[in-house]
């Protein structure tokens, strides 16, 4: 394991500033974290990010997308039908966001918590 105070980072090389600019950002690790659950359609995503405008979710995604963590896959159906899971890269992640979702639970003041479920 590499020690932090050991290392060196600039902002163009710091593999932690590399990571969080992949999946940082407000509705990123959202969407990263129900993919984490599987397969979604997009009205399903919205639906459990109701904060999230339709294009916002759908820049987000697109993002995602173009960093490999994302896969998006277009039904040719009508209407068209459009899923989204994980890929390998975005599964990789799975520690992490796992790993982040408890550090988050543990120090969100209570008041803040949403009811479960």
């Amino acid at each position: 394991m590499v020690s932090a105070m050991k290392m060196k980072c600039s902002t163009s090389d710091c593999p932690v500033d590399f990571a969080l600019g992949m999946f940082g950002g407000k509705w990123k690790g959202s969407i990263l974290y129900l993919l984490l659950n599987g397969t979604m359609r997009f009205n399903e995503l919205k639906r459990m990010l109701f904060d999230v405008t339709q294009r916002m979710l759908t820049r987000q995604l697109r993002e995602l997308e173009q960093s490999g963590l994302v896969h998006r896959h277009v039904y040719a159906q009508v209407p068209p039908k459009v899923e989204y899971s994980l890929t390998e890269a975005g599964e990789s992640l799975r520690p992490l966001l796992m790993d982040l979702a408890v550090w988050g639970r543990k120090h969100t003041p209570a008041s803040e918590i949403p009811p479960a479920g």
